[in-house]
């Protein structure tokens, strides 16, 4: 097995728009720094990528990581998963999906491990095959509070993992408590994904690959809590443990397992 020394992990970008300020309409690619103090706190380098659906730009994206982190952000567009707009559907960002499916779908084909955060989870969902609820309340069923509004370092509700999940293997307990920033959620479960992990109200908190040396979602926000819950960090440790390992060599170590 062939270990890098640090692995080098790309996060995917978003865009903000000033709303004023000397430069009103301003764009500016940008990630919460949360997501970077996680890899950085946690033996990893960060690398921030800009959406763009230039090829080569992508291509030069995945030559340079070792490992991808699907960050949060806007709602996905509900065409992708073959459904129109609801009335509660929030700000949606169609060139960010597409560039944020064409970074997951180069990532495997790489063969490195990859770490969706809330949004990013969902899209692991959609690219997979899966749907989403439009808003929690199109799924006509009592919820927890899932839109924490505020103190985004605050964990308010608990979830549950499921014992034989790789999410189990790495946090070590069954039931932990975790922040809450969405109004969207699983609906169908995608293609080779499993649910791993769910609130009490049954509402997907986490799905992992069957078959992927390393995917995993988190419908919650463990950057945010890393500082204030230590065991968030455990989850950013397994994930660039995992990305010190060269693709080939971790393909080779999953043959061997099989055989």
């Amino acid at each position: 097995m062939c270990y890098k020394k640090t692995p080098i992990i790309g996060i995917s970008a978003s865009i903000i728009v000033d709303q004023g300020g000397m430069f009103p309409g301003y764009h500016r690619a940008y990630v919460n720094e949360d997501y970077v103090h996680s890899i950085t706190q946690n033996g990893g380098i960060p690398m921030i990528l800009p959406v763009s659906s230039d090829r080569e730009v992508l291509d030069g994206y995945m030559e340079g990581i070792d490992g991808l982190l699907l960050s949060g952000g806007h709602d996905i567009c509900p065409l992708n998963y073959g459904e129109e707009p609801s009335p509660k559907l929030g700000d949606t960002f169609p060139a960010r999906d597409q560039f944020d499916f064409a970074l997951l779908e180069k990532a495997k084909e790489k063969n490195i491990p990859i770490l969706g955060i809330c949004r990013g989870a969902q899209i692991i969902n959609v690219n997979h095959g899966g749907t989403l609820w439009q808003d929690l309340s199109y799924a006509n069923q009592p919820f927890l509070k899932h839109w924490q509004e505020h103190y985004p370092d605050l964990a308010t509700h608990s979830v549950i993992l499921e014992k034989d999940s790789l999410l189990m293997q790495i946090f070590g307990q069954e039931k932990m408590l975790v922040n809450s920033f969405h109004h969207q959620i699983v609906r169908e479960v995608g293609e080779n994904l499993r649910v791993v992990a769910r609130a009490m109200d049954g509402v997907v908190e986490a799905i992992e690959h069957t078959d992927y040396r390393f995917m995993i979602g988190v419908q919650w926000h463990p950057e945010m809590l890393h500082k204030s819950m230590l065991e968030m960090n455990q989850l950013f440790k397994a994930f660039i443990e995992e990305a010190k390992v060269k693709p080939v060599a971790r393909v080779e170590k999953a043959t061997e397992l099989v055989s």
